[in-house]
Parts: structure tokens; C-alpha cells; sequence
């Protein structure tokens, strides 16, 4: 009586070296290497020409007066280069966003996390993040003919075009980003946290905030930093809402232009290609990467600082 060693290779369906799989791993393997590399490589590409182009208009205007100048009117005869008054634009349009996405984003990731019943979590949160779908010209327009009439039932003063109309609607669109996020790393928290808490008297609430929301800190603070790249550089809500004014100003009720809606302008075509107005797009853009790579790297120092390992 003879026994089939275990070990035989010859037969088909026994472990052992095929040259067709072999070969298909590596053609999955170099595949998967090419889809990396060829994002890298967009991604320097962008870097390499924003500075480039940067760098021919900073040939012809001082990076002291672009980084201080309180004026912004490149298309005019008496051009002034002053980033400014699109920074503040963004900083205040996005700081009223993210004043409405941040709190209830994250009530709304407590509540789907540690309160809300399995069928209502499976149902509320397909369409909280069905928000995240809708195309942002939509929410443009429901700020201009929606928001912005209501807002000025409230504040009679209130222009047709605001920062505060366009910022309150941000948030509404940044919501699904920030508690999806969220609602994750909080449900990544081991459960014997949870009843461990609860075995010490404390309350669901009381656990939530005590217990699991510093577990998931660092989740929860890469949801935040999304949240803010993503109001930072949102465009077409701006771009409708806001006015498009380059105007300096700190006041949330008042017209002004953030960089995002500035490059949509210059970008409609009607400057000449290689012009010191034309130029503007690519500082303006330059300094928009500068603002998101900072967030970027907060959000990644934080995480590392204040990972938990389980």
C-alpha cells in the first residue's frame, strides 16, 4: 500500500510554485505599485508647477508686499497684490462653517455611536451621508435664494452676498465628513471600556464624553482637521454666496472673497495667458496648498501623539 505524500506538487490544486500565479501576483503587485507611484507623481506635479509659475510671478511683485498688502485688485489699473484680504475670506468663511460642522457633527457621531439603535443607525446614517453627495452648486444656490433671505428676516442689514449665508451652509455640507469620521473612531473603542465605565456607576452620556471621546481623540481630531481642509478650500458655495469682493474684513456679514472663488474667477477666461493678473491664480493657489498642508500636518501630529493601540 503506497501513501500520496502531502508535499507532492505535481498534482494541480496542491500548494506549490505555478507559474501563471506567480505571474499574476506580480502583475497585481506592479499594478498596485503603478496606481501608487502615479498618484505620488500627480501629486509632486502639482507641487512643482504651482511653485513654478510662482515663482515667474514673484519675479514682478515682493513676497513682502503679497504677504502684507491690504489690497487685492490685480485686474485693476492701479493693481495691488495684497494676499490678505482672501485669506480672511477663507478664514472667516470657514471658521463660520466649521462653528456649525464641528458641534453638531459630533453630537450627531455621539448619538449614531453610543445612543442611536442598530435600525436607526443602518438608516440615518446612509442618508446623513448622502449630504456628502450633493453637488456643491446646489448647496450654492440654496445659500443665495434660501439662507440668505432668512438670514435677513433675522439681520435686515444683512447684504444679498455674506460670508455668514455661505459659511452657515458650508457646515451644513461639511456635517456628514465630520461625524462619519467620527462615529468611526468612536465605534473602534473597545467595548470593555464601555462596560467597565458602566460598571463604576457612570452613565451612557457620562461614558461617552468621559471615556470613549478621549479613546477616539485622535479619530475624532483627524475628522476635525478634514473638516477644516474642506471648508478651507470649498469653492462654488463661496463663489455664489459670498460675493466675490476681495475685501478685508473680519465681520461675517459682510461680502468678501476667498481664494478658491478668486481662482474661479480669474480662471473664467478673461485674462491673457502668461499676464501678471493670470499669474495671481497660481500664488493665490499656492498659498491655498500652504493652508491645507498645515492642517495636514496637524492632523498628523496629532494622531500619532494621541493614538491608542488596543
Amino acid at each position: 500500500m503506497t501513501t500520496e505524500s502531502p508535499t507532492d506538487t505535481n498534482q494541480p490544486g496542491k500548494l506549490g510554485y505555478s507559474y501563471s500565479r506567480h505571474l499574476g501576483e506580480r502583475f497585481i503587485e506592479a499594478t498596485l505599485f503603478l496606481m501608487a507611484f502615479v498618484s505620488v507623481a500627480i501629486t509632486i506635479a502639482i507641487v512643482v508647477m504651482l511653485v513654478k509659475e510662482s515663482f515667474v510671478f514673484f519675479e514682478h511683485v515682493p513676497l513682502w508686499d503679497f504677504l502684507t498688502d491690504t489690497q487685492w485688485t490685480p485686474l485693476f489699473d492701479d493693481a495691488h497684490y495684497g494676499i490678505l484680504p482672501l485669506i480672511s475670506g477663507t478664514v472667516v468663511s470657514s471658521a463660520v462653517a466649521l462653528s456649525v460642522a464641528i458641534p453638531m457633527g459630533t453630537i450627531t457621531a455621539i448619538y449614531l455611536s453610543e445612543f442611536a439603535p442598530f435600525a436607526v443607525r443602518e438608516i440615518a446614517k446612509p442618508f446623513l451621508e448622502l449630504l456628502g453627495g450633493v453637488p456643491t452648486v446646489v448647496y450654492g444656490y440654496f445659500a443665495l435664494l434660501f439662507v440668505t433671505p432668512l438670514l435677513q428676516q433675522i439681520f435686515p442689514e444683512l447684504p444679498g452676498f455674506s460670508l455668514l449665508s455661505a459659511g452657515l451652509v458650508m457646515g451644513i455640507m461639511i456635517i456628514p465628513y465630520v461625524s462619519s469620521m467620527a462615529e468611526d473612531a468612536m465605534r473602534a473603542v473597545p467595548m470593555h471600556l464601555r462596560e467597565g465605565s458602566y460598571a463604576m456607576g457612570a452613565t451612557r452620556l457620562q461614558t461617552a464624553i468621559r471615556v470613549v471621546m478621549p479613546a477616539a481623540f485622535s479619530g475624532i481630531a483627524a475628522a476635525y482637521i478634514l473638516g477644516i481642509s474642506r471648508a478651507v478650500g470649498e469653492t462654488m458655495v463661496v463663489a455664489i454666496a459670498a460675493g466675490m469682493q476681495p475685501n478685508l474684513t473680519w465681520n461675517p456679514m459682510e461680502p468678501a472673497a476667498t481664494i478658491t472663488a478668486y481662482i474661479v474667477q480669474v480662471s473664467l477666461g478673461d485674462l491673457p495667458h502668461g499676464s501678471i493678473g493670470y499669474q495671481t491664480i497660481f500664488a493665490a493657489g499656492l498659498t491655498l496648498l500652504l493652508l491645507t498642508l498645515v492642517f495636514n500636518v496637524i492632523g498628523h501630529l496629532l494622531r500619532k501623539r494621541y493614538r491608542e493601540i488596543y
